[in-house]
């Protein structure tokens, strides 16, 4: 049983997403520090501009540095509509537009009060566009101890799984022994990032997945991402 664990961030870009087709199982790593600064996805990711690739940000209450990621809450300021404004505003000229909008705004009616809720609900319509369907479990719901490779490990034994699919973002902290130990086998994803046409000039990787989704249609995006 293979099972990816990352955290549950905002509109994810398309290598996650590549992750979840090959696994059986993502336990959404909702228990530790939320990330403020440029090393954060969880609560931002981008989208294409005329101007170029540009955060979307989603906007949350001021919360002490050492805050899980699943207490965090939303704030209480009117972000959805500005988000939708500034979808509209960025995206009306794509071919599937008017296909695509419409799981966007059912997103942003979506009324919750912690960040963890509303990213899962973002991954929940990605997922269903993108043809994915995958059981999930919260790290928050599995106790889990320890830290770094070892809590990863503690998080894979909980649920039984026996191999771990990585981004390959983790080698630079990778340690081998304690998946060894513990029998876990650890696969590397192998993800090329693919090409399509955009709108607003010249080809930018690594936006949210509702670029290539505006861009290409549903059934096409779903094609795409197969053949990363």
């Amino acid at each position: 049983m293979t099972a990816v664990i990352h955290q549950p961030d905002f509109l994810p870009y398309l290598g996650f997403f590549h992750r979840l087709l090959q696994a059986h199982l993502y336990v959404i790593l909702d228990h530790v520090q939320f990330v403020y600064g440029s090393r954060s996805w969880t609560s931002r990711d981008k989208i294409k501009t005329s101007q170029g690739a540009k955060w979307l940000t989603v906007p949350i209450k001021k919360c002490a540095q050492a805050t899980p990621i699943d207490q965090v809450m939303l704030s209480n300021t009117d972000w959805r509509q500005t988000h939708l404004n500034l979808l509209f505003e960025n995206y009306r000229s794509t071919p599937f537009f008017e296909e695509i909008l419409p799981h966007i705004e059912a997103l942003y009616q979506f009324q919750c009060e912690r960040l963890v809720d509303f990213n899962l609900a973002s991954i929940n319509m990605l997922n269903h566009l993108f043809g994915i369907s995958i059981p999930s479990a919260l790290s928050s719901s599995l106790k889990p101890a320890g830290k770094s490779n070892e809590l990863l490990v503690d998080i894979l034994k909980k649920v039984n799984a026996t191999t771990y699919l990585s981004g390959i973002g983790a080698k630079a902290y990778f340690d081998p022994k304690p998946f060894e130990t513990a029998g876990i086998r650890v696969i590397w994803q192998n993800f090329s990032h693919p090409v399509y046409l955009q709108c607003h000039g010249p080809f930018i990787a690594s936006l949210s997945s509702i670029d290539l989704l505006f861009n290409c249609g549903i059934a096409k995006s779903r094609e795409i991402l197969r053949s990363c």
